[in-house]
């Protein structure tokens, strides 16, 4: 039987999702507290089953224990406790391997991690000098093993989640790629499936980045000639970088215009009127996104366009999640 909705595809079985053990509240830290994200923990919880990791517990430091920092060359620090000067690194990257083979298994659409984190962090983390200064041009040792091994895979920072259209844009992906997984990955002609799932983010593929559109068009206009596999591969890289380029009010209105089109032939003046003053309305930072797309979307249901009415564009997410509610 087909899933009907997102929240009832949720029911039968969320989507997994890694995350840094001490968001969810777990007293996991070198100090023994935790940074519980009441977002992560009360609001998307909801929506997602969370797989637990602590990259610090899990290869064998006590709680609680001596901080750590990286030190050195960027691109391959050392994670080092400065007070004692044990240098961790052999150890985080030989348990790091061996974990990311672990989370293969998991079926994850998602990660995210502790900022800042030398294990964890995603994006900045500061990188010490020998002479003791720092940089913030690091990665965490655990995280930069996670991208790695799965370079398609939604991951994102706490921290930024607490920016409205970076929390929308992972959230975006994180059900994207729950949908790759389900629609193209789990069925048994994935060809067609391939079509399927391209026609259904047209929209959503215009406002990240409208050249993905034609793009990958082309690939799945080769379903049938080559290896399906290393079609998919191919398809799904380019698909998780476009959708990672956070759209402009400039490109959503693109897309929304383009979308308007469909009822050339349906809508009345005044109609076709409101919708272009919602849209204009928005553009110009007057209006939250969500208003001019409900109406795009009443327009669908109501003149039964099939092609809108199957766009996750209208639809990105559970109504919970209150996804395009910002200006």
């Amino acid at each position: 039987m087909a899933k009907q909705n997102t929240v009832e595809q949720n029911e039968l079985g969320k989507i997994r999702i890694g995350i840094s053990s001490c968001l969810l509240g777990q007293p996991v830290r070198y100090d023994g507290g935790h940074k519980r994200d009441r977002f992560l923990t009360d609001v998307f919880s909801r929506f997602v089953e969370y797989v637990p990791v602590c990259p610090e517990v899990e290869c064998g430091l006590p709680v609680p224990r001596e901080s750590m920092r990286l030190i050195g060359d960027p691109e391959q620090p050392r994670l080092v406790a400065p007070k004692s000067g044990v240098d961790h690194s052999r150890r985080m990257r030989e348990w790091a391997a061996r974990r990311v083979e672990e989370l293969a298994a998991e079926n994850l659409c998602g990660f995210v991690f502790k900022s800042n984190s030398p294990s964890s962090g995603l994006f900045r983390v500061k990188v010490y000098n020998q002479s003791g200064m720092a940089a913030k041009v690091g990665v965490g040792l655990f995280a930069r093993a996670v991208v790695e091994r799965f370079p398609d895979l939604p991951v994102e920072e706490e921290g930024r989640l607490h920016d409205a259209g970076l929390r929308e844009n992972f959230i975006e992906r994180v059900f994207a790629f729950s949908r790759w997984r389900d629609l193209v990955l789990g069925v048994s002609r994935p060809a067609p499936a391939l079509v399927e799932f391209h026609a259904r983010h047209k929209l959503s593929l215009m406002a990240h980045r409208v050249s993905a559109v034609s793009a990958l068009g082309r690939l799945v206009a080769q379903a049938g000639e080559r290896p399906f596999g290393e079609l998919a591969q191919v398809y799904v890289k380019q698909f998780m970088e476009a959708l990672g380029k956070v759209p402009t009010p400039a490109r959503h209105t693109n897309a929304m215009m383009h979308a308007l089109g469909y009822f050339k032939l349906d809508l009345s003046a005044d109609e076709k009127r409101e919708a272009l003053e919602l849209i204009e309305q928005y553009r110009h930072g007057h209006l939250p996104l969500i208003v001019p797309l409900t109406l795009l979307h009443h327009y669908a249901r109501k003149y039964r366009v099939e092609y809108l009415l199957r766009q996750h564009y209208l639809r990105p997410g559970p109504p919970e999640l209150h996804l395009r509610n910002h200006a």
